[in-house]
């Protein structure tokens, strides 16, 4: 997948007045992108509109001018985009209680070696970005990579309309399963053309 460039980049007060017009695009491919996994675990999928996005989302936020702090940005969200032969997401503890998601985040501390995505009768594990742990608890947002091992579009497509392919959490704190199938399938099989 290609990833994000200087030369892509609007400048924060130009962004500024196209976001009206480009917020609810960039919302609903967030949207056909999102899969929850259980009551309190979402991941959305990232490919280069989402990460463009982000980008420029931060660069506005922070009111970023200087070429070195916005290449910055740009380095650090491309690391989002997935690599051929793997799917890449933003992985989200979510509840709406603070001291209830406290409290899960303390209980969930191994998570990332009970993540995994399924295709077909195998699983692969999911690939964390170690520099988010920490030993007493996890973080509400992480990145997480999922190997494909080997699958091509063709096959991803017809895995995922058979639904063989799902991602699937097995800690003893949270047990769930969700098929990646229907518009979430075509959104991530059409990602495959991007590699």
């Amino acid at each position: 997948m290609r990833p994000v460039t200087l030369k892509e980049i609007l400048p924060w007060p130009q962004y500024e007045i196209m976001r009206p017009r480009l917020r609810p695009l960039f919302i609903a491919e967030k949207e056909r992108r999102r899969l929850a996994v259980g009551d309190h675990l979402t991941l959305l999928f990232e490919n280069g509109q989402t990460v463009w996005y982000q980008v420029e989302e931060m660069i506005r936020a922070e009111r970023i001018e200087a070429e070195d702090a916005i290449r910055h940005e740009i380095d650090t969200y491309n690391e989002l985009l997935p690599r051929p032969g793997e799917l890449t997401a933003t992985m989200m503890v979510e509840y709406a209680d603070a001291q209830e998601r406290d409290a899960a985040l303390r209980a969930l501390v191994g998570l990332e070696r009970h993540l995994w995505i399924a295709i077909g009768g195998r699983r692969e594990p999911a690939r964390f970005d170690s520099r988010q742990f920490a030993t007493d608890r996890i973080s509400a947002v992480q990145f997480v990579r999922f190997p494909l091992g080997g699958l091509d579009a063709a096959e991803f497509r017809a895995h995922a309309a058979a639904g063989k392919i799902a991602i699937e959490a097995d800690h003893p704190r949270l047990n769930a399963r969700a098929l990646i199938q229907g518009p979430i399938a075509l959104a991530l099989g059409r990602d495959f053309s991007d590699d």
